[in-house]
């Protein structure tokens, strides 16, 4: 069987293309056994997301083009189309591939962690289809390994590069311990919710949602033991926050320098961090003109983000070294699989031999012989009938002179030298 990894990511393929070539999860148990039945794929998984498409499989040798036309009709694509986009990774390189997608390696963001799990789900759509077999199990179940080592030894998930998780880091930077602040979040959407999460997970105490749409904000607000408001109330309940995070749609500024500068006095000027995300502007840029207001915009955060992927970018050349070593020591599993047939066909030699040298001495034994005879018999005739065959090809191929095959033999039977 060869391995053959093949598909298109956001690297290769426009967002119009991958819409056409992607699998719905109520498609993918159908189209996976579709797959195996039709194309010559003896194991098969798919690993379908909005940055990729990808199929995995097991195939007889020269399949291989036959899976691929199989993808090609089964989303009716014209040949060209496909073609421009398309990779195709054979063997090593089909393993290599794959564990550096689930480490984050291959990623739109470098060194994102939820790859791996969309890979465990995709894993698991092909045990419930019944497609995943010896080799693509031991693949995929060495592949979580590996990606476990690389977060684990690496730094390649540690420094934020999202801007929500940038903003929650300058917060920290700002405040320290969060368990005393409040967040004021303006906005429902993924960025916010985003930040939400960051917040909690780092501690902060409380977290206001200010929406125009109230069962949005009541929704997110939920999530995190916060409680919600319309945008209508942001005034009355401004100088409650200590930190600030806004990202909304709309194309005009929801919050004043005149807002902010009665919540400050109610504040008696205890600062307030503000992180303005839209694009539009959100907070006006004056309200950063104002004494103990720390306010950053997208691009400030951006400056953080590139920092931090830098240091992603060396944590994953390390991931690569890791990576490197783990593909040769799937493949020489790969290789001793080649080894496997031939050890089952000897072993069941060997033990139809033993089955009979044991019943035979069993006959001797009910016939009253003594014990030691009949075990010394026992391991004499075994010993002759399992050394039979060898030695007679043995005979044979030192008489035609086979050189590579008696040292062959050596390497086999673990003998280092001939023995006078």
């Amino acid at each position: 069987m060869q391995l053959l990894a093949f598909g298109v990511n956001h690297k290769t393929a426009s967002v119009a293309i991958r819409e056409q070539i992607t699998f719905t999860p109520e498609r993918l148990p159908s189209a996976l056994t579709e797959l195996v039945n039709r194309s010559g794929a003896k194991e098969a998984a798919i690993l379908s997301t909005c940055n990729r498409t990808e199929l995995y499989c097991g195939c007889a040798p020269g399949q291989q083009e036959a899976v691929i036309e199989w993808l090609r009709q089964y989303h009716c694509m014209e040949p060209k189309i496909l073609e421009t986009c398309l990779y195709t990774h054979p063997d090593h390189s089909a393993v290599r591939h794959l564990l550096r997608v689930a480490s984050g390696l291959d990623s739109m963001v470098l060194g994102e962690p939820q790859i791996l799990g969309q890979i465990k789900a995709a894993y698991s759509y092909g045990l419930e289809a019944g497609t995943i077999g010896r080799v693509l199990g031991r693949l995929f179940q060495h592949t979580f390994y590996v990606a476990k080592q690389v977060r684990t030894d690496t730094a390649i998930g540690t420094s934020p590069v999202s801007v929500a998780f940038a903003a929650v880091s300058l917060a920290k930077q700002i405040f320290g311990d969060l368990e005393p602040t409040t967040a004021f979040l303006i906005g429902a959407g993924e960025t916010i919710e985003l930040a939400a999460r960051h917040l909690f997970t780092n501690g902060v105490g409380h977290i206001i949602v200010a929406n125009r749409n109230l069962d949005k904000a009541y929704q997110l607000a939920n999530q995190f033991n916060g409680y919600a408001i319309p945008l209508t109330e942001m005034p009355k309940h401004l100088a409650e926050a200590d930190i600030v995070i806004s990202s909304t749609g709309s194309q005009l500024p929801i919050l004043g320098k005149g807002t902010v500068e009665r919540a400050l006095r109610i504040r008696k000027h205890r600062p307030i961090f503000m992180v303005d995300i839209a694009v539009p502007r959100d907070i006006e840029p004056e309200v950063g003109e104002l004494q103990d207001i720390y306010l950053y915009n997208v691009d400030d955060l951006q400056e953080v983000v590139q920092e931090n992927l830098r240091s992603r970018q060396a944590a994953a050349l390390q991931a690569e070294e890791i990576i490197d070593t783990q593909v040769e020591y799937f493949m020489d599993w790969v290789r001793t699989q080649d080894a496997v047939p031939v050890i089952c066909a000897v072993r069941q030699e060997a033990d139809q031999l033993r089955k009979e040298a044991l019943e035979k001495a069993r006959r001797r034994l009910a016939q009253g012989h003594d014990p030691n005879e009949v075990l010394t018999m026992l391991a004499h005739n075994l010993t002759n009938k399992l050394m039979h065959v060898p030695t007679r090809q043995l005979r044979s191929l030192g008489a035609t002179g086979d050189e590579l095959a008696l040292q062959a033999a050596l390497k086999i039977f673990d003998v280092d030298h001939f023995k006078a």
